[in-house]
């Protein structure tokens, strides 16, 4: 700071319109003020008037806040003409107070005294007798816009439970953080409907919450049964907005998405994730960003994944040490992967070309061989089905898998604008 001061002092900027200068070149870079209004912003512009004379019960987690951050809970809650009678937590809990994968128990909300009922434990669809007393049921998450990501599992059995009880269904929308024009990979299939691949849409499917659940309600081949719903939609969003462009916060949807930006990079390696075999940044300060063994040569690696010149990608030598989970306390070797060109890059082949990589330049570690067969059926309910394991592991090519993989892209693209509430 000293030394910019001496140089602008010094220099033909000096006087006061240096100083001003040095004032805009020095002074803090602060978040841009929100560009759009989600749902809970236009619901309490409208004063709620759909919730008005009904017991209202409200899903969601600490990402359900309005563009000051103040909790949906604690909005409807205050809300003097709504009568919010119970919350329901999905995975990680109303208040984000569970570990990815850890049982959400049935509490009561310390701040509003209201009984919280779990749909991440054994129950994951709710039952009649939670939903006794509610006549309307309030879904506001953020999503991050991937199909293994288990909030749009809730949401959908949510729906079923409401056309089975004859109760209300709304959607308070948010952004889809990858924007609402990337779609990625098949369908899920008969067989491999799991709650990381509840419905049969791709593995990234460039809807928002409110436009999936509109398409859920309408397309009976997805397994829904209609329930009355109503969708709160945003305004000012656009199709093309990533979530950096929407100019909101970002409240860390779960332990390992702690920025916007890692969802991009959740469909990177999420899928190889499942097979604990390499390290994929959980555990370090890169989760879903990077690719690491202990077995890995990182520049070897790195040049050979650049080679391919993936559409809008580049890969970095990467030198870690996880502080958790695969390789824990070990010194490994890696790529970092940079997103150059998000518009071209194609986020969920990046891991299988880092099988396919890994298989050539270190065969006896080849990862189909190598990683736990225990661990292939979550690998294959991610996938949606278990012929991208199949197809690719004949070869450890990913251009023997690839044409499944996208198979079903343009058909989703034809069908999921119908259902377009954004342009």
């Amino acid at each position: 700071m000293t030394k910019i001061l001496i140089n602008v002092l010094h220099s033909p900027f000096r006087g006061l319109g240096g100083i001003l200068l040095l004032i805009l070149f020095t002074m803090p870079v602060f978040a841009q003020s929100p560009r759009i209004q989600t749902g809970v912003e236009v619901l309490n512009s409208q004063n709620f008037k759909i919730l008005q004379g009904k017991r209202v019960g409200l899903i969601t987690n600490p990402t359900g806040v309005d563009n000051n951050l103040k909790s949906t809970i604690d909005i409807l809650h205050e809300a003097p003409n709504v009568n919010l009678v119970a919350l329901f937590g999905p995975e990680h809990g109303v208040r984000g107070n569970a570990h990815a994968g850890d049982k959400v128990d049935d509490i009561t909300d310390p701040k509003t005294g209201l009984p919280v009922y779990s749909l991440y434990g054994s129950t994951r669809k709710a039952k009649p007798e939670m939903l006794k007393g509610i006549d309307i049921l309030v879904y506001d998450i953020q999503d991050i816009g991937c199909r293994s990501f288990t909030y749009i599992s809730t949401m959908g059995l949510a729906m079923q439970a409401c056309a089975e009880n004859n109760i209300e269904f709304v959607v308070l929308d948010r952004p889809n953080p990858l924007g609402g024009l990337k779609v990625e990979g098949n369908y899920a299939e008969d067989g491999f409907i799991s709650f990381v691949s509840q419905f049969k849409i791709p593995y990234v499917y460039g809807l928002t919450p409110g436009e999936l659940a509109q398409m859920l309600n309408g397309e009976p081949s997805l397994g829904n049964k209609p329930c009355k719903l109503s969708v709160v939609k945003m305004k000012g969003w656009k199709r093309k907005m990533t979530y950096d462009q929407t100019g909101l916060q970002w409240v860390l949807s779960s332990p390992h998405i702690p920025t916007a930006e890692t969802s991009f990079f959740y469909p990177v390696s999420g899928i190889l994730g499942e097979l604990y075999y390499m390290s994929i940044g959980v555990g370090y300060t890169l989760p879903f960003r990077m690719f690491g063994a202990e077995w890995i040569n990182a520049t070897e690696l790195t040049d050979a994944l650049n080679a391919l010149n993936l559409p809008g990608i580049i890969f970095r030598p990467l030198y870690a040490k996880p502080y958790y989970s695969v390789s824990q306390g070990k010194q490994i070797e890696g790529v970092e992967v940079h997103i150059m060109n998000y518009e071209k890059a194609n986020l969920s082949e990046i891991q299988f070309y880092v099988m396919q990589e890994v298989a050539s330049l270190y065969p006896e570690h080849d990862v189909l061989k190598n990683a736990g067969e225990n661990r292939f059926g979550m690998f294959d309910k991610v996938c949606g089905t278990d012929q991208i394991r199949t197809l690719f592991s004949k070869r450890n090519r990913w251009e023997d898998a690839k044409a499944y993989w996208d198979k079903d892209v343009e058909s989703w693209k034809k069908l999921a604008k119908k259902y377009w509430f954004y342009k």
